[in-house]
């Protein structure tokens, strides 16, 4: 039979961080691949509408986003003050909204454009008129799954 030796204490071995580095750098990688940034620059000032009975958007992707508001402060002298329509990062008129919905469609795969939605994210200080004539566009361009964001009102 063998004798066990018992003599001294093993030390563990030191750990390998020579890989540290790449594992890091890859999952640097990784996290800037795969984040999005905020696609919209907002040139309006939104306060949304506080509401109760709200429900979230299950498919951001097939959400196309319509902003009215006043202008910011920056944009105020050159636009006014009354309310305005951004479709993405620019003004715009209620004569450009077909053409942007027609341009938001083409950029979706054929099963998913009947499935788009459109969000109304329109100031609570908004007249209704603007909101109005907006609606009546989005229903000329087929546009008619129309969602209104708002706010949860605090308790």
């Amino acid at each position: 039979m063998g004798k066990f030796n018992k003599t001294g204490k093993r030390e563990m071995p030191a750990l390998n961080t020579s890989s540290l580095p790449d594992l890091i750098f890859t999952l640097l990688f990784f996290f800037m691949i795969v984040t999005t940034m905020r696609e919209v620059t907002l040139k309006v000032d939104i306060d949304p509408p506080k509401g109760t009975e709200l429900e979230k958007l299950e498919k951001k992707s097939l959400v196309t986003f319509i902003y009215v508001g006043k202008p910011t402060k920056e944009y105020r002298a050159k636009m006014g003050s009354e309310s305005r329509i951004q479709l993405n990062d620019s003004y715009a008129e209620i004569s450009q909204v077909p053409d942007f919905i027609y341009e938001e469609r083409s950029k979706m795969s054929e099963a998913d454009q009947g499935k788009m939605t459109v969000s109304l994210k329109v100031d609570k200080d908004t007249k209704m008129g603007i909101v109005t004539d907006l609606k009546n566009a989005l229903r000329k361009s087929y546009a008619l799954k129309i969602n209104y964001s708002a706010a949860k009102r605090g308790k």
